[in-house]
């Protein structure tokens, strides 16, 4: 009798211990998530503060196009009134907010492609290396949004695998959804001087 209460209590302490592992790794993998998140945000806000300097400089060289500028100044002012809370996330939410900062690339391509017809714009050694942050910011949102995926897949990998999702269907854990490519991209856009 004292063995079956031995045994029956060495595995109850066993799951009680593998329970409470499965909660703090689930646990530290929700705020990987939540942390991948913020560093897309981040790079979006970024992007946000280069533009204000961006568009400044080439206003100065290119007064008359205004309706180009307006258009980046309105894009960038919708895409930074956005915002989604980690603990909120749906693909909804998600497709919204890039929507939105497709907004944002759309008019940064079509102010880009004004100093096509200003030369001495393109010499201009503070556009030149505004021009370069904004790539290289585009380049980072890139790779956060991809960290951003690869976490939220690792993830709802993980809370999906038995015998670790009764744990986090005990404990409310739910699944993370992913940035999409938005419609239309699978196009490559057409470039015309």
């Amino acid at each position: 009798m004292k063995k079956t209460w031995i045994i029956l209590i060495a595995v109850v302490a066993v799951i009680v211990i593998y329970c409470v592992t499965s909660y703090n790794s689930l646990v530290t993998q929700e705020e990987t998530v939540g942390t991948a998140w913020s560093n897309v945000e981040n790079q979006y806000q970024r992007r946000s503060d280069l533009i204000p300097n961006l568009v400044n400089t080439v206003k100065g060289y290119a007064a008359h196009e205004k309706e180009t500028f307006d258009a980046v100044v309105s894009a960038r002012a919708k895409a930074t009134q956005m915002t989604i809370d980690i603990d909120d996330l749906t693909p909804e939410k998600i497709e919204a907010y890039q929507k939105a900062q497709g907004a944002v690339g759309s008019a940064l391509s079509r102010l880009l492609a004004v100093t096509e017809n200003y030369p001495e714009l393109k010499a201009n050694e503070n556009f030149k290396e505004l021009q370069a942050q904004l790539e290289g910011t585009e380049n980072r949102i890139s790779v956060e949004r991809r960290k951003f995926n690869e976490t939220a897949r690792e993830y709802n990998t993980s809370i999906r695998r038995f015998p670790k999702n009764i744990v986090a269907g005990l404990f409310g854990f739910e699944k993370r959804p992913y940035f999409e490519a938005e419609e239309g991209s699978e196009k490559a856009p057409e470039v015309k001087f």
